[in-house]
Parts: structure tokens; C-alpha cells; sequence
């Protein structure tokens, strides 16, 4: 069995890696840490987890993080980078779900998220846990940065146009809307119901943090600088996220078929019928990424519908998948839930 610790285990992301945790089949949760609830029962924090975990949880200090096999942080971030070093050193792999490792540009993620890197040198060992692109780097990594939502979203959507060469990568645009969880379990004016019910709104039109990370993983796929307009949007609903993604298309080529082979063999995408439209309530609590891509008109434009479970593929899920590669175990292991309807 997979000792397993998780760091910050109050959030919307810990309570989801608890759940999937919990339901893995070689997994033992062996700590769960908060500092504000140390001593509170999981279960009473969560009453959906009642019967399944029966640990509290306790401070970092205190929990037994060194002796188990992998410790996940779904921690805000900078909380990971302090911790970081210590664990690896003692042989513990870490899946960090916040941004500590995701930018190997280091002045770029400070200008970004405003602090010092505490271990910089560990940036550039770091693997970016995007399975479908980094696989077998993935199963040989002792840190994993798991990416982020909106950049899961989007890279999975551009993926094969890029990697074909049959976009002009210095125009493309994604529009992205996120359900309210995206913004975290915390109390904040625009995310209150009142506020965000019934309304619909962009926001960071000037620069979102998720901005250089997409750049970064177009850049790799491309094997050179990309241009981005990335916007992203708050709608009113829980989970999801739906990326329309719009390029212009350099040659002829059969979309379908071009996105088909690509993510032939792959679990967690699944490409669509020509004509489809994908829904984010088709995801909602699975792992699953869900791509149609379109050219209208028959027209040079091509435009690629993505949409994922924000805290499932695009945080949790994805971190359990990265574990599962980790250790050798079929990488749909613990992931092979149906998406909850209506």
C-alpha cells in the first residue's frame, strides 16, 4: 500500500483528493494536516467522507509526513516551496498542486506571484504533471508540479494542432469559463451567492497567473515562443471549466482525424463526434478531459471546445493520475468513476 500524506486537506482541492484517496485501492491516508482544525475529525469537517476516513486532522509538525511514500500539497501558494526540500530528502515524492514548480522561469513566477522562490534549484528538477505530454518523465520524477485547471484545459485543447505545426501559434486565443470553486473554499465579496448567482463576468483581462504556465507548455509543444490572448471568465456554477480555444489554421488537414490519433489510447480524453458540443456538467466529478473541435463555414478558423472538472483533471484528479504513474499502477486507478448527472 502507497503511504499517502496530504497538506492542507480543508480546501475544496483536499477535500476532492480525500474523496478519490479514500476509494483508491492502494492508497492508506496516513496524515491529513491544518493547523486552524488540528484535533477536529475529518468526518465532522466533511460528513461525505463519514465511514470512509476515520483520521483528525493535525498540525504539519506533527503529522508523520517523512515516513510516507508520497505527500500531496493542496496548499496555497509558497507553502510547498518551505516544506519541500526536507521531504525529498527523506525520500518522500511530492505532488505539489499549487504553482511553486509549475514556471522554470523563476524571476517569471516571482513577478507573477509576487515572492521569492524559497528552493529554486528544485524548480528545474521539478516534472510538469501533465500525463499526456510528460508520461514517461512523470514515472521517473521524485516532484511533480501538477498543472494547474485552466492550463489543463487549454493545453489539452491546442495539443495536436500544435504539435502537428498546422496553426499559426502567434494569434491564438482562449476564452475560459470556471465554476466559483476555482477561486477556493475561503470567504471572499465576488464569490458570495449573491454575488456571483445570476451573473456572469471576464476578469483578469490584464494578466492572469495562469498566463505564463499555458505560454510555457504551448512553447514546449511548439518548440518555440507562442503569442496568447488568455481570458478567463467567473460563471455561476460550482465545478467545471469549458476553454474555447480559436486558432488560425496554416494548411489542410482533417481535424477529426488529426485529434482522434492523437489521444487515441489516452483514458482521460476523449474526443468527440464531428458536430459535437461538450458540456461541463458531462465531467462534473471525474477525471476526464471532453474535446470536439470545430471549422466553421469550412473556413481557416479553427475553434476547439475543452472542458474539465476543475478540481478533478484540473487539480485532484490529475494529482492522482500523477501518482498512480509514480508507482507504477495502472494510471486509471481509483479514477474510473461515471461523471455525476443531472
Amino acid at each position: 500500500m502507497i503511504k499517502a500524506g496530504i497538506v492542507g486537506g480543508t480546501g475544496y482541492t483536499g477535500v476532492e483528493l480525500l474523496r478519490l484517496l479514500a476509494q483508491h485501492p492502494e492508497v492508506e491516508l496516513a496524515a491529513i494536516t491544518s493547523r486552524k482544525e488540528a484535533g477536529m475529525p475529518v468526518a465532522e469537517m466533511f460528513p461525505s467522507l463519514r465511514g470512509r476516513v476515520s483520521l483528525a486532522f493535525t498540525t504539519p509538525e506533527e503529522a508523520p509526513l517523512k515516513s510516507c511514500d508520497v505527500v500531496f500539497f493542496a496548499t496555497p501558494n509558497g507553502i510547498a516551496m518551505q516544506q519541500t526540500r526536507e521531504l525529498l530528502e527523506a525520500g518522500v515524492k511530492v505532488i505539489d498542486l499549487a504553482a511553486d514548480f509549475r514556471i522554470k522561469d523563476v524571476a517569471e513566477w516571482s513577478k507573477w506571484y509576487g515572492m521569492e522562490h524559497a528552493c529554486p534549484e528544485l524548480v528545474a528538477e521539478a516534472v510538469y504533471g501533465l500525463p499526456e505530454i510528460n508520461r514517461a518523465a512523470i514515472k521517473q520524477a521524485r516532484l511533480i508540479a501538477n498543472p494547474g485547471c485552466y492550463p489543463t484545459a487549454v493545453q489539452l485543447g491546442f495539443l495536436p494542432l500544435v504539435e502537428a505545426g498546422v496553426i499559426d501559434t502567434s494569434g491564438l486565443v482562449a476564452d475560459c469559463k470556471s465554476g466559483v470553486s476555482g477561486a477556493g473554499r475561503k470567504a471572499e465579496t465576488h464569490i458570495l451567492y449573491a454575488e456571483a448567482t445570476d451573473s456572469f463576468k471576464a476578469y483578469a483581462v490584464a494578466g492572469h497567473r495562469h498566463l505564463p504556465e499555458i505560454r510555457q507548455g504551448l512553447a514546449r509543444m511548439a518548440g518555440h515562443d507562442v503569442g496568447l490572448t488568455f481570458v478567463p471568465h467567473l460563471t455561476p456554477m460550482i465545478r467545471g471549466i469549458h476553454a474555447t480555444l480559436y486558432g488560425k489554421l496554416k494548411k489542410d488537414v482533417d481535424l477529426q482525424a488529426l485529434y482522434e490519433k492523437r489521444y487515441a489510447g489516452e483514458y482521460f480524453v476523449d474526443v468527440m463526434p464531428p458536430k459535437s458540443h461538450p458540456e461541463t456538467r458531462s465531467v462534473r466529478a471525474i477525471n476526464t478531459c471532453r474535446i470536439a473541435v470545430h471549422r466553421p463555414q469550412g473556413g481557416d478558423t479553427v475553434v476547439v471546445l475543452s472542458v474539465i472538472d476543475n478540481l478533478v483533471k484540473g487539480a485532484a484528479g490529475q494529482a492522482v493520475q500523477n501518482m498512480n504513474l509514480l508507482f507504477d499502477l495502472p494510471e486509471q486507478m481509483g479514477l474510473t468513476q461515471i461523471a455525476v448527472s443531472p
